[in-house]
């Protein structure tokens, strides 16, 4: 079964910058403003359960590059949907949220993001359940003109980590489609992260398939709208 992360938010304590001149009374104190982030996210798919999102707000650093070896932690959650390891190995992140479960095919979540000074960057990933390695997400969404009450909406596309071969096996599929394992440590594919072929399935001749024509997907796999409440 595909691992849900529980709401996590980690804040960093606000910055202060103190200016000062030859007296005293030219001290000036300047308070960076929180914000706030409503972000509504749509599963689009037809069959595929995607584990909760997380949210991260960060000033620089990516999640995952197309065409690079995905981190250990994006293995992690792109097997199993568990978001642990990025919470505990992301050393650029500022503040974090997620879901509180997983989001089925065509529910929506709201989940709100905050940090205590203004940030540069909203980042996300997911898992699709009832997949071998397959992800979605957006990497480094640009906040830095969002103003307060303005929204940006985005469709997702599929990724493949490239960690798991995608044979779609009974054993190696998490989602309730099969409920194989979680995750396995042995990287037996491409091993760099790509844009997702899609699924084969039973119905088109894959052998190895326990998923059927329900959970193919078409790319764009999730809409995500991001509003600025603070």
């Amino acid at each position: 079964m595909i691992k849900f992360s529980k709401v996590a938010i980690a804040t960093a304590a606000a910055l202060t910058l103190v200016a000062c001149g030859d007296n005293d009374s030219d001290s000036v104190t300047i308070i960076d403003t929180p914000v706030e982030y409503e972000v509504l996210l749509k599963n689009l798919t037809n069959g595929q359960p995607i584990s909760a999102p997380l949210l991260i707000l960060h000033d620089t650093g990516k999640l995952f590059e197309v065409g690079e070896p995905a981190s250990e932690a994006l293995e992690l959650l792109a097997e199993s949907g568990d978001a642990s390891r990025i919470l505990d190995e992301t050393s650029f992140l500022l503040s974090s949220a997620s879901a509180t479960g997983g989001i089925v095919y065509g529910e929506t979540a709201t989940v709100t993001v905050s940090h205590t000074a203004q940030v540069n960057y909203l980042s996300f990933t997911s898992m699709l359940g009832n997949s071998n390695d397959a992800f979605t997400g957006l990497n480094k969404v640009d906040l830095s003109e969002l103003a307060v009450n303005d929204s940006l909406t985005f469709s997702t596309v599929a990724y493949d980590a490239g960690t798991e071969a995608n044979t779609e096996s009974a054993e190696t599929v998490p989602g309730p489609a099969a409920g194989g394992e979680a995750s396995n440590p042995i990287r037996d594919d491409i091993d760099i992260v790509t844009m997702h072929p899609g699924i084969v399935s039973a119905d088109d001749g894959l052998t190895t398939s326990v998923l059927t024509y329900q959970q193919k997907f078409d790319n764009p796999v999730m809409s995500v709208t991001i509003t600025r409440t603070r």
